[in-house]
Parts: C-alpha cells; structure tokens; sequence
C-alpha cells in the first residue's frame, strides 16, 4: 500500500429543490440556511444524500439493505450483523445500543463512518420562489373542487464534499475484509456518486457531477470544502479560480496539494474553462476520465 490514504472530491452540481423540511399549513418549504449578510441559500441534507447512495447502491450493485429492525425498541442496525453483511455500515458507520440488564452493562457500540458526506448547499441565492398546485386533473373527475397547495422552488447549482478514509474501510474491531473487498466497495460508491440522482415528488434530479475537484492525499480532509463560489460575469457563470489555487498551495509536510489534485469539467457549462485548465495543466479531464483515474489510485492503495 502507498500512505495516501485520504480521498476528497468536492463537486458542483445543479437540480432543483432537493430537500423539504417542515411546511406551513399548505406551504411546502426548503431547507434553507441564513447567512449574516441576509442571503438565504437552500440545502440537500447529508443524510438525504445518504439514502440515495443506498438507494442505488442497492439498484447497481446490490448492496444489502436489509439490516435493521426495531427489536431493541429503537430502529437500527441489526445486533448480529457486522460490516462483512453491509456496504453501508462499512462505509457509514453505525451505533448499536442495547438497555442494561442483570447480565450486561448495556450501552453503545460504536463505529465511525469512513465516508464523510457534507449538505449539498446552493450556490445561488433563494429568492422566494414558490409555484401553486391543485388536483384539478382528480377533483374534475367526480365534481369536486380541488385541493390547493403551494411549494417552494429553486434551481440552482450545488456544492458537496465527499471524504473517504480508505485506511478504515473494511475494519471493524477483529473483522478485516480483503484488500480486493475493500477496493471493491470504495470504487462501488465512486461508480454512484458518478451517476448520483435523487428522487423527490415526482421527479428525478441529476445529482452527478458538472465540476469535480479532489484527489487522494496523505492526510484525510475536505481540503476544497467551502472553497467553491460561482461568479455571475456577463450573464453567465464563472468558478472562482483564485479560492482553488490559494487552496493548492497548502502543504502536507513539503508536499503541495497541488501535487495530488485533479479536475474533472463537463464542457459548456462555466464560463471561464481555459481560465480552470490553465489552473491544472495537463491534470484538467472530463468527469468519466477523472472517475478513471481516481479509481486508479484507489486499486494502487490497495495493491
């Protein structure tokens, strides 16, 4: 194994209104977050972006998700399950509780997630837009009046950050799995955050990746986490450059992050490609091409 044991991707995206919170009467609202300066700003959780990773994970590989039950009065991961029955306990990690007894101490068992997941937060501001639905299609059908609500919309762009420990996947206490299961499942949730989509009220958003930047790296961190800002110049769209190099120029003992760190762009999307190429030369790919070689450093890892 190489010592470059942490990979981060931070990705911009763009899909419309990902999470609903708690509404109002029949007022659907987003999860939004307010900034000091007053800007408002919608968000996915990062446990919605959880389940659809399951999700397909499930659909693609066919992860098993049917480990947790609600036998100890709480729904949870399965007593007698272990990271070898389930890709994500492996990967996200789990809390198993159990009540104290004249036989045992009761308690948490406790494994920390080797996969980090960040909120997926807007890039664009919320202004307030709402669209005003009914059932009329229905309620016409048997003479009634129809239901009225009104939901919350934004389209915008979006930006998470993925970290994976790969020194901890596939280790639990005693259970080591194989380096080739190991590998496995790493390139298993790269292959759908590739394809990465979530379903919501009748749709189906695309989740996956318009820019990508990350690498792996001898330290685990979301180096380019909260680094990403989109700038509106002349009716289009450019990715602050000037956050990212600043970025790359932190070291890990004498190694640059810039050493390790590439780039993965779909063409005709940003404003400013050649100003991002000439950022990373010759390390500037499109996404499938970054996929390829991120899955790369993963295999030599677990060489």
């Amino acid at each position: 194994m190489n010592n470059k044991n942490g990979l981060t991707l931070t990705i911009i995206f763009k899909a419309q209104s990902l999470n609903y919170g708690e509404g109002i009467g029949n007022i659907s609202e987003l999860k939004k977050l307010s900034r000091g300066n007053g800007e408002v700003y919608t968000f996915a959780s990062r446990q919605a972006i959880r389940y659809d990773i399951a999700r397909l994970g499930k659909q693609m590989f066919n992860w098993n998700l049917e480990v947790v039950d609600k036998s100890k009065g709480t729904i949870q991961f399965k007593e007698d399950l272990s990271i070898e029955d389930s890709q994500e306990m492996d990967l996200f990690g789990y809390m198993k509780t159990s009540k104290k007894t004249d036989d045992t101490d009761g308690g948490s068992n406790i494994r920390s997630a080797a996969v980090r997941l960040s909120n997926a937060i807007s890039l664009e501001e919320y202004r307030s837009d709402m669209d005003f639905l009914n059932n009329k299609g229905l309620a016409d059908r048997i003479n009634e009046f129809p239901n009225l609500a009104n939901i919350e919309q934004h389209l915008s762009y979006y930006t998470y950050t993925v970290t994976i420990d790969l020194s901890k996947i596939g280790k639990d206490g005693t259970i080591e799995l194989s380096n080739e299961e190991k590998q496995k499942r790493v390139i298993e949730l790269l292959e759908i955050i590739k394809v990465l989509n979530r379903e919501i009220r009748g749709r189906q958003e695309n989740l996956s990746p318009l820019f990508i930047i990350g690498g792996t790296y001898n330290l685990n961190s979301p180096y380019f986490a909260g680094r990403i800002k989109l700038e509106n110049k002349n009716n289009a769209f450019n990715i602050n450059t000037n956050m990212l190099k600043d970025t790359m120029q932190l070291k890990i003992g004498e190694n640059a992050i810039e050493n390790n760190t590439m780039i993965g762009m779909v063409k005709d999307i940003f404003n400013n490609e050649q100003e991002i190429e000439a950022m990373l030369p010759e390390k500037v790919y499109n996404v499938q091409t970054f996929f390829e070689k991120i899955e790369d450093e993963v295999r030599e890892y677990y060489k």
